[in-house]
């Protein structure tokens, strides 16, 4: 007789729940001067969508600020809000590149998601954010 999988009653919370109004930013004092800054969180945390089980990894942030920075604590309690949320790897990078780039208004960002293997496959999802040039 087959066993059947009993049915989860894990409730993951939408990804619509995080607010980006959590980051705040800061006057980049040098504006018209480049600088490329890398912030990692090497800590990440969710739950796949499907299954209600802990994804672990690692979110790299890097950026070429226009006039404002991201503040870093606030850039932290940020991502903590995604600790219960239900959202696949393809989708987390992009959700959170454009909370970023909607607060911040970089010339240029990359979000890159480094995630634990499951079942034995490594996942590394990158988007990417190019501010438009003038004509």
């Amino acid at each position: 007789m087959a066993r059947k999988h009993p049915k989860l009653n894990y409730r993951a919370r939408d990804p619509e729940t995080v607010s980006p109004d959590l980051l705040e930013v800061i006057d980049y004092r040098y504006a018209g001067k480049d600088i490329e800054i890398t912030i990692e969180q090497p800590e990440y945390t969710s739950v796949c969508p499907m299954t209600g089980l802990p994804d672990f990894g690692k979110i790299t942030i890097f950026y070429i600020p226009n006039r404002s920075l991201v503040e870093l604590k606030s850039l932290k309690f940020y991502l903590l809000q995604y600790r219960n949320v239900g959202i696949f790897y393809e989708h987390l990078v992009h959700h959170i590149l454009d909370h970023l780039v909607a607060r911040v208004d970089p010339k240029t960002m990359t979000v890159t998601g480094e995630f634990t293997p499951r079942g034995g496959i490594t996942t590394r999802v990158k988007a990417v954010y190019e501010k438009p040039r003038r004509r």
